[in-house]
């Protein structure tokens, strides 16, 4: 039976190449967006795909575009939250508007749609399901100007963490982040949100960086839309995953590190109990 799969920010990018994927495979897709109108896709049938609007930062659409997803296929197998931005640049130039709007879409949306999904997994005949979340190498380590997008998928990360332990093992609902690495999306282009800047903070520019970057990265989308669908359909998918040759040494040393200072703090560490 062809699996079914609901992504969310299929305009460019992963989503869009997951969408591609995923009618490649001989499965279903249901693409959303928040204008579902411009959405272009191969070996398109009416049995295979639909385009659904969807803004992750309107519940309505998301209970929306889910209750239309379910007339029409009767279930969803995979969720795959996608949607999101980059906001860039030192936390003192963010406005009170720019933390609230990236956390919005990238850690609120994404709480929104996942409640949705998992209601979907829980209670559907049979039950069960995948849900991913797109993630970044951000989600585990902080880099200058990144404050606020670290944070959002930081939080998606313990989120997620925390929900896998919540299900019962026999409703099957799997969770996975994905943490890709520099790939050659419009992340660092057209998609990313900069700040304005401020003059204390004249040693670092982060939109140059960006732009610089911007075409450059290691990362192949449509490599990591196979990933992705790869990992979708494993009986037993992991927790978490990185993707890129960049992404996967950085963690690692990052991990390393982490070790080494836990272990030379160790006397002091355990040294709280009560007497």
């Amino acid at each position: 039976m062809p699996k079914v799969f609901l992504i969310t920010g299929t305009s460019t990018g992963f989503g869009h190449d997951l969408v591609q994927e995923v009618l490649d495979r001989g499965d279903i897709a249901i693409a959303t967006a928040r204008k579902p109108s411009v959405l272009k896709f191969d070996k398109i049938t009416e049995n295979n795909y639909v385009a659904l609007e969807l803004d992750v930062t309107n519940l309505q659409s998301i209970k929306t575009a889910f209750s239309k997803a379910i007339e029409r296929f009767g279930r969803i197998d995979v969720v795959v939250n996608n949607a999101g931005y980059g906001l860039t640049g030192c936390f003192e130039e963010y406005t009170d508007e720019q933390i609230r709007m990236q956390m919005e879409v990238n850690f609120f949306g994404l709480v929104n749609v996942t409640r949705e999904a998992m209601t979907v997994m829980r209670t559907q005949n049979p039950s069960g399901g995948v849900i991913q979340q797109v993630t970044s190498v951000g989600g585990q380590r902080g880099s200058a100007c990144f404050s606020m997008y670290a944070a959002s998928k930081w939080a998606v990360e313990g989120f997620t963490e925390s929900l896998s332990k919540e299900v019962k093992p026999e409703w099957g609902i799997k969770f996975t982040c994905i943490e890709p690495g520099g790939f050659r999306t419009n992340w660092a282009g057209t998609s990313m949100a900069f700040t304005d800047r401020h003059p204390a903070y004249d040693h670092l520019d982060a939109k140059a960086a960006m732009i610089a970057r911007n075409g450059s990265q290691p990362g192949d989308p449509k490599k990591a839309a196979k990933a992705f669908y790869d990992l979708a359909v494993m009986e037993n998918p992991p927790l978490r995953i990185l993707l890129g040759t960049d992404a996967y040494p950085a963690i690692l040393a990052k991990l390393q590190g982490e070790i080494e200072n836990f272990k030379k703090y160790e006397q002091l560490s355990l040294s709280t109990d009560v007497e």
